[in-house]
């Protein structure tokens, strides 16, 4: 069976950036399982993965655009030491959830300097291209639960 929109596969992948160096990797792990068509993994990737049957080993490059997106200025800011009422202990890499106008939106603390912080709103992988070398393990129908929840159920999915 070919990974379509409303199949399942499972894969294998190892994801290294422009160095080479191994940001992500199942290895030693279970395979990723996703919906095709659902959106649950980057959109460049997603499109690779069409058409492909179990069995398949293959390399594919996403853009930043098809990936996490483009880096974008505006959303790194200096915020006052103020604004993390509560925390005590502040540190570089430290994650939280801002309020803005379109909503919630993740930030990471990317660096402190005496009373002033700056946060980064950006995904750590924005802006770059994604090398992905993947192996793909299993594609089966997607059962109708499934389609109608946008995810995968069960072993190596979600589960409710």
């Amino acid at each position: 069976m070919q990974i379509a929109d409303r199949t399942v596969a499972s894969f294998h992948y190892t994801l290294t950036n422009d160095a080479g160096d191994v940001v992500d990797s199942s290895a030693g792990r279970e395979p990723l399982t996703y919906l095709q068509g659902a959106g649950n993994i980057v959109p460049g990737l997603e499109k690779a993965m069409e058409g492909h049957v179990a069995g398949d080993v293959f390399n594919v490059d996403v853009p930043a655009a098809e990936g996490y997106g483009d880096y974008i200025e505006e959303l790194v800011q200096v915020v006052p030491r103020k604004a993390f009422a509560g925390v005590d202990d502040l540190e570089v890499g430290m994650q939280f959830q801002a309020q803005t106008p379109g909503g919630m939106l993740p930030v990471m603390i990317t660096e402190i300097n005496g009373d002033d912080v700056t946060v980064d709103g950006n995904h750590a992988l924005a802006g770059e291209t994604l090398h992905f070398a993947i192996e793909i393990v299993e594609v089966r129908e997607a059962s109708v639960e499934e389609v109608l929840h946008g995810h995968v159920h069960g072993e190596g999915g979600h589960h409710h």
